[in-house]
């Protein structure tokens, strides 16, 4: 709690000025916690804001996750988010459709299938058009997910990532942490092969940034 101070004129009794010192409490602003315990973000309010299933931040701006439900709007709603993309086919539900509709975020469904290895076949045209998408800043704040936010999110990122001119080894290294024991060499070819020569006109905010920078340097180092 924080103390504003202000000082008044006052006449006392005998005629002379004197100086009346008056306290007013401000609270502090609110403020977003995060709470390992409990894996909840906390307002310095109190209330507690569940985020999706593997959510991380990705770049400034980028958000990723697996599918958010109701228990996760509210904590949504902190990021001010502009878009969402979506990488599954099916139908969006009603009740995330309806939240989009109150908080005015924008939907991309970029509908890709689920296969499982080894019948995997990733479309490379729809995670092009998901990858213009994510590196429009229009487009932000933005929030890239799929079901589990682990494999067609994480192809997504990947591409992103080399178009960031991030190594393979580092690539991969990203991918894996979210993917954990579900990790697809198909998933891993595919970012490997992806083409990002065709993406020009990079804006500013997706060059290789100072933590990257050391990165690549490491991999060079060893020939990734």
């Amino acid at each position: 709690m924080m103390m504003k101070f202000d000082q008044q004129e006052e006449e006392n009794g005998s005629g002379n000025g004197g100086l009346c010192r008056i306290i007013e409490e401000v609270p502090p602003p609110p403020q977003l916690k995060l709470s390992f315990l409990c894996q909840r973000y906390e307002e310095g309010g109190g209330e507690l804001f569940t985020p999706p299933l593997n959510f991380a931040m990705v770049d400034n701006g980028i958000f990723r996750s697996g599918f958010p439900d109701s228990a996760n709007f509210s904590f949504l709603k902190t990021l001010n988010l502009r878009s969402i993309i979506y990488l599954c086919p099916e139908p969006y539900p009603d009740a995330n459709v309806e939240f989009l509709r109150l908080n005015g975020i924008q939907l991309f469904q970029f509908g890709i299938e689920g296969y499982k290895e080894p019948f995997v076949n990733i479309p490379e045209d729809k995670i092009s058009e998901a990858l213009k998408v994510t590196i429009d800043v229009k487009n932000h704040p933005l929030l890239i997910h799929c079901k589990r936010g682990k494999h067609r999110t994480g192809c997504l990122v990947g591409c992103l990532r080399k178009l960031q001119r991030w190594c393979l080894t580092s690539v991969f290294d990203e991918y894996q942490r979210f993917a954990t024991v579900k990790a697809r060499v198909s998933d891993q070819r595919f970012m490997e092969l992806f083409d990002v020569s065709s993406f020009k006109n990079l804006p500013h905010s997706f060059s290789i940034s100072k933590r990257n920078g050391k990165e690549q340097r490491e991999c060079s180092a060893v020939s990734c």
